[in-house]
């Protein structure tokens, strides 16, 4: 079943025009770009660098979603 799922989607790809495999491009850069770099620059990892061991950073999640204001 995993042999027919595969063959169908490496026929597709295959067989696609050849704008469709540039539109396919142009959203895996996309994605790398939103997941990847944006990641790194917006979303600092925040309790590790403000707390040290994993039972104050459960703690502070705990504190912070239980006494949501």
């Amino acid at each position: 079943m995993i042999k027919k799922i595969a063959g169908f989607y490496h026929n597709g790809f295959k067989n696609m025009p050849s704008w469709g495999k540039k539109l396919w491009l142009i959203i895996l850069i996309k994605l790398f770009i939103m997941f990847a770099v944006l990641k790194i620059f917006f979303f600092p990892d925040f309790l590790n660098t403000r707390f040290d061991t994993d039972e104050q950073k459960s703690d502070y999640v705990k504190e912070q979603l239980i006494n949501k204001k």
